[in-house]
């Protein structure tokens, strides 16, 4: 009988355990890393003693490695850092995940570097706001369901009319790219603006993003009193009347690399901060044409993107995390959260800005369900995000620290679910032939705890300015 293959999980498993017994054998720390195919290769750090390549032990180590993650090896099974090129943008990354540390001097740390075509995003560090950016991402909110169909966007159009009914100024984003609908929800087709999101992608790519007309105020959502909606839509309209093309999909297959700087010198452009520049661009344009906003709605993709990735943990300052409760939802959120669990620091930044949201929750005969749903959804912030707690534990970490880890009854914890009640009438819903749609009864009921709730965790409005 022929050997068993080695498949992608267990070559990583065998490229993780040889490089800890690398980092024992030499007392040098190690970077495993792994291609976009899945190809794994060691990284010695050798540069304050030079290893030998045909010495005895390495050879050994590059045999045993090889043979034991084949086909999953990369061309170069060992790589040693006294001879790369510059050693620091493997040993200093930013974006290692450490799978063991360094035991004093006799054995060095493990860690593990992806590159990936998608993905990096969700564990990478979000970058220290400026005082502007900071102020900016507290004023953001993104709306997140693991699965799709959870009513999410229209749970975007009614905060966003709550709220401008309230007075604010509100901007709401469609990011989600692949399957734009919020538009739809907020103004008429022929009142989208000239150009959307992905344009403002393709066009700073090039550096040629000034002028591009990127926000309209909604004219299909009613609104009482002073507050304003604005929509930035995924796409614009073409001119028709022009015979100006608009090729939408040939602009998405375009967005998603990380970009070199434009001009020699220049920093490198990831996705992540191209789509920031694209929101302020957005924020910019409704203060240039009537105020700040108060609030900017990020209407985000499903799933397992690198929109939902950046809109979780660089844009937003607050992150409503739509769930049903059944197995699905919480493996996919369990997956996600295992994902920031690996980076500590980034756990900590990122778990009190979440919030659960019961969506499409049903009013008749749930009085046990939405306990129920809380209790998952604590077990699932316990077990990954929240501090652990041991029976002999005074509440504080090594630093003296307090720990975190709200209990299950804590209303204002991370796991404490905001429900939406579900309406049959809601379901294929036209917004352009039922205009007053936000203001009938059963919406309002539906959805009054999940707008109140949000409208409280939101910074106040900005100040009315000064009369001149």
């Amino acid at each position: 009988m022929s050997r068993s293959r080695t498949r992608f999980d267990t070559a990583w498993q065998a490229a993780l355990d040889h490089a800890r017994q690398a980092a024992a054998r030499f007392g040098m720390d190690v970077v495993v890393t792994r291609d976009v195919l899945g190809r794994a290769c060691l990284l010695i750090d050798d540069r304050g003693r030079a290893l030998a390549h045909d010495d005895a032990d390495v050879v050994a180590l590059r045999d045993a490695f090889t043979a034991a993650t084949h086909p999953f090896t990369g061309l170069e099974p060992l790589l040693f850092g006294d001879k790369l090129f510059a050693p620091e943008l493997y040993f200093d990354a930013d974006d290692r995940v450490q799978v063991s540390p360094r035991q004093g001097s006799g054995t060095g740390s493990v860690h593990a570097l992806e590159r990936t075509v998608i993905g990096t995003d969700w564990a990478r560090s979000v970058p220290t706001p400026s005082d502007g950016t900071a102020g900016r991402r507290d004023r953001r909110v993104a709306l997140y369901g693991f699965k799709g169909g959870v009513g999410r966007t229209t749970a975007t159009a009614v905060l966003a009319r709550h709220l401008a009914g309230r007075g604010r100024c509100v901007l709401v984003v469609d990011l989600d790219l692949e399957s734009p609908g919020v538009s739809n929800l907020l103004e008429d087709p022929a009142g989208i603006p000239r150009h959307g999101i992905v344009d403002h992608l393709i066009e700073g790519g090039v550096g040629n993003a000034d002028g591009l007309e990127l926000v309209a105020r909604s004219t299909a959502l009613p609104v009482k009193g002073n507050g304003e909606v604005w929509l930035a839509p995924a796409g614009g309209r073409p001119l028709e009347r022009n015979g100006e093309p608009y090729d939408y999909l040939a602009k998405l297959n375009r967005i998603y690399s990380d970009l070199a700087g434009l001009n020699p010198g220049d920093r490198d452009r990831p996705f992540a901060a191209r789509l920031e520049e694209a929101i302020a661009a957005c924020e910019d344009q409704v203060t240039e044409l009537s105020r700040p906003p108060d609030v900017v709605l990020l209407d985000s993709r499903a799933g397992m993107h690198d929109i939902a990735a950046v809109t979780l943990t660089h844009l937003s300052g607050l992150a409503l995390l739509f769930a049903v409760d059944n197995p699905s939802t919480w493996e996919g959120y369990k997956m996600l959260f295992m994902q920031w669990q690996q980076r500590p620091a980034l756990a900590r930044e990122l778990r009190e800005r979440l919030r659960i949201v019961a969506a499409m929750f049903h009013s008749a005969g749930d009085a046990k369900r939405l306990p129920a749903l809380r209790d998952r959804a604590q077990e699932l912030f316990a077990d990954t995000l929240y501090d652990r707690l041991d029976p002999d534990e005074d509440g504080a970490d090594d630093e003296g620290d307090e720990l975190y880890h709200p209990p299950l009854e804590d209303d204002d914890a991370p796991h404490a679910p905001i429900p939406i009640l579900f309406g049959n009438d809601l379901v294929g819903l036209d917004p352009l032939r039922s205009r007053d749609w936000p203001e009938l009864p059963f919406v309002e009921a539906a959805y009054r705890t999940f707008t109140t709730t949000v409208e409280r965790l939101l910074p106040p409005p900005h100040p009315a300015p000064e009369p001149s």
